[in-house]
């Protein structure tokens, strides 16, 4: 894993403040978060840098609930360990969040699934390097010099997204090593997608 997993890339906007989360929304984030946390495929490493991420849309707008940046290391989040990203520009290479805590360092990815498709509503990054070493290729996979959170990378997604079977769900990150996202009209689906991926190898 890259040893700068974990810091943001990009120009970040962050107000510190109370955010409402819905409590479904929370509710469905925390369900999938826990489940992901107790397999290994989001969390942090020895030295504490986080890894992996969860995001739901926020209803019928290109803003959305994600991960915090510095939540990876806990086993159970709260409220308070999520953000809300409402603007993001890839060309800028910017992204405004809002909350008590700064987005994930993987914000400016999870904005292009929400801004390049109005269909996905729940976007999720993991990390496990088996699923990555043998479904590279085998989906959707973007290129290696495109690395983590960066606008290069967002730019490939954005291209995948807009290109490929949406049916599909699953990219792979070739730059980003142990990296997937899975993506879905719903958290259950992008959920689920993970579930059987694992139970394919």
């Amino acid at each position: 894993m890259n040893k700068l997993e974990g810091y943001i890339k990009f120009d970040i906007h962050w107000e510190n403040k109370f955010i409402n989360i819905p409590d479904k929304i929370f509710n469905d984030l925390n369900k999938w978060r826990n489940k992901l946390y107790k397999l290994n495929l989001i969390g942090a490493l020895n030295n504490g840098i986080g890894f992996g991420n969860i995001s739901i849309r926020e209803a019928n707008l290109s803003s959305f609930f994600i991960t915090g940046s510095t939540s990876g290391n806990l086993s159970l989040l709260k409220k308070e360990h999520y953000a809300r990203v409402f603007n993001s520009n890839i060309a800028n290479n910017s992204v405004d969040c809002e909350g008590p805590i700064k987005a994930s360092s993987e914000s400016l990815s999870h904005a292009v699934f929400y801004t390049s498709n109005n269909t996905i509503n729940s976007v999720i990054h993991i990390h496990n390097y088996n699923l990555w070493k043998y479904f590279l290729h085998k989906y959707p996979t973007t290129s290696k010099n495109a690395e983590f959170g960066t606008s290069a990378l967002a730019k490939e997604l954005e291209e995948i997204i807009k290109s490929s079977d949406n049916s599909l769900g699953i990219i792979i990150l070739e730059g980003h090593k142990d990296g997937i996202f899975v993506y879905g009209e719903n958290i259950n689906k992008a959920g689920n997608l993970i579930i059987n991926l694992l139970n394919q190898l």
